[in-house]
């Protein structure tokens, strides 16, 4: 027998912890007693607060008064003033920015929440005391005219206002804020409501999003889409997510990259393709990392990696231009984490065996014997059993030269045992045509022209195996289907994977994955 609705408000209200939750759910008790609902609908709004800002920047006083323009807006309330017989509340709305509202005259720039003016004699004693017991939360609409107060500040002088959504949990302390992190990342909606600074990394990250796609379409890509859910995951050295599809009865996996199915389609004459995914990777979190993140992958047929690194300069270099600007005849900067980055181009490529070279100190000649790659890994804490001298050689590249990398670098001539994907060099079979870009100390892209040699894909996976069962569990399993599809002929071509949440850290400044996130992943409270 279903519990009755009352005993659920029984227990939803115990959930109330606080004196000020208690008082504003008697205010709603009062507004239902009343007849009124305080989570109402179907209010109209036609404009907005930046709206309101750009239309009538120019216009003083007389002249808002002398042709009236009445609108319907609304908008969070943030602060409430009375003065008498007036009050000034202030709402926040999707448009609001701070420190971009136009002065007036000789006014300093204020804030740019929409002020409401609320007159006792315009709206009469009722409407005026029902505004003048809204909380600060409370979601709320006005109709009126769009006016000048004495001091000269953009007003709307309101002549109908109305409650649209009771805030029964009060928002953070004004000064205060909400100051931890964890919180902040936690409650994204509170962050979102009172913090303007998260709100713009998020504007931001849906306008280089924008951008990205937009830089693609232009060069003859075609956007895609391919599954999230896997019978055999590969395409990345990481531990899935694994799942059961009851109706079949078989495991999947959350996709840890799109790479085999989106080279499939190449196989099948889509020359030009790119996905912005979502990728799962059962792995640790840390300030670079969250096991659900974003990733941009594309392929381009007749292309090398050393195509796709000018490309990505391109890209990159468009974005941190179009979001900050350059000087004329100067190359594009930005900061991230205390680093000034310079992104004159062309960017610096070193080999992976140079960079570990030149962090040991060392003559690069020295690390192609063993016996040097082990004395070095040994004394760097780096493991060596079970893997090869390109393995040790990459494991060194991760532990001293990664962190150093600052200015944007690629870093080419990759080891072979280390990139089962990615075709071997013509010059010399152990190394692969592969590279990786570094931007302050972050791996940002992961490029190479593809192998498309099924025999060698099916031996490099068979190594996969090899390594799964000595117990890496990143390594690949073996994926048949994509072997056949490279039976077919995959083109030459090359392919790159960006992480988007990197990317939106460095144009934002950024210091963590999480703070590019809306909702990452957190341990439960």
């Amino acid at each position: 027998m279903a519990s009755d609705s009352r005993d659920s408000n029984v227990a939803y209200r115990a959930r109330l912890d606080s004196h000020l939750l208690q008082e504003r759910y008697a205010k709603v008790g009062a507004l239902r007693a009343a007849g009124r609902n305080p989570f109402g609908n179907g209010f109209v709004v036609d404009t907005t607060a930046a709206d309101l800002f750009a239309r009538f920047a120019a216009l003083g006083a007389e002249a808002l008064a002398e042709t009236p323009v009445e609108v319907q807006v609304a908008g969070r309330l943030r602060f409430a003033r009375a003065m008498g017989k007036a009050l000034f509340l202030k709402i926040q709305d999707r448009s609001t920015r701070p420190g971009i509202k136009p002065a007036w005259g000789d006014a300093e720039p204020t804030d740019d929440y929409l002020q409401l003016f609320v007159s006792k004699s315009v709206v009469g004693d009722d409407v005026f005391e029902e505004a003048r017991s809204l909380d600060l939360g409370d979601t709320v609409w006005a109709r009126g005219t769009v006016m000048r107060t004495k001091t000269g500040e953009l007003s709307v002088q309101v002549a109908e206002l109305r409650l649209a959504t009771k805030s029964v949990r009060p928002l953070p302390e004004k000064f205060k804020g909400l100051a931890d992190v964890e919180q902040r990342q936690r409650m994204r909606y509170v962050d979102l409501i009172v913090n303007h600074d998260s709100r713009e990394v998020f504007v931001a990250r849906a306008q280089i999003v924008r951008q990205i796609r937009a830089f693609f379409d232009d060069r003859g890509f075609l956007e895609v889409e391919t599954p999230m859910m896997h019978v055999t995951p590969g395409g990345a050295a990481a531990r899935p997510f694994a799942t059961h599809h009851n109706a079949l009865d078989m495991p999947l996996f959350m996709r840890i990259a799109p790479e085999l199915f989106l080279k499939r389609l190449v196989v099948g004459g889509m020359e030009r393709v790119y996905e912005l995914n979502r990728n799962f990777r059962n792995e640790g979190l840390s300030r670079k990392h969250n096991p659900e993140f974003t990733m941009l992958e594309f392929y381009q047929s007749y292309a090398t990696y050393e195509d796709l690194m000018e490309l990505t300069e391109e890209l990159i270099c468009g974005l941190v231009e179009q979001r900050f600007g350059t000087a004329d005849g100067a190359a594009p900067r930005c900061t991230w984490d205390g680093h000034e980055i310079d992104f004159q181009r062309p960017w610096r490529r070193v080999t992976v065996r140079d960079a570990v070279a030149e962090a040991l100190g060392v003559a690069a000649e020295t690390l192609s014997d063993r016996t040097v790659l082990e004395d070095a890994a040994r004394a760097c804490g780096v493991a060596t059993a079970g893997r090869d001298d390109g393995a040790i050689l990459f494991a060194l590249f991760e532990e001293r030269c990664e962190a150093n990398l600052i200015a944007p670098t690629f870093v080419t001539a990759y080891p072979a045992s280390v990139s089962p994907l990615a075709r071997r060099s013509d010059a010399d079979p152990e190394l692969c045509d592969r590279f990786e870009l570094y931007i302050g100390g972050r791996e940002i892209a992961n490029g190479f022209s593809e192998l498309n040699d099924p025999e060698d894909q099916y031996g490099r996976f068979a190594q996969q195996l090899e390594a799964k069962a000595a117990g890496d569990e990143e390594a690949m399993p073996m994926d048949e289907d994509y072997v056949r599809a490279l039976e077919y002929g995959l083109p030459p071509t090359a392919g790159e994977g960006i992480g988007i949440d990197r990317l939106v850290m460095l144009l934002t400044d950024s210091a963590s994955i999480r703070d590019v996130i809306l909702f990452p992943l957190m341990r439960p409270e």
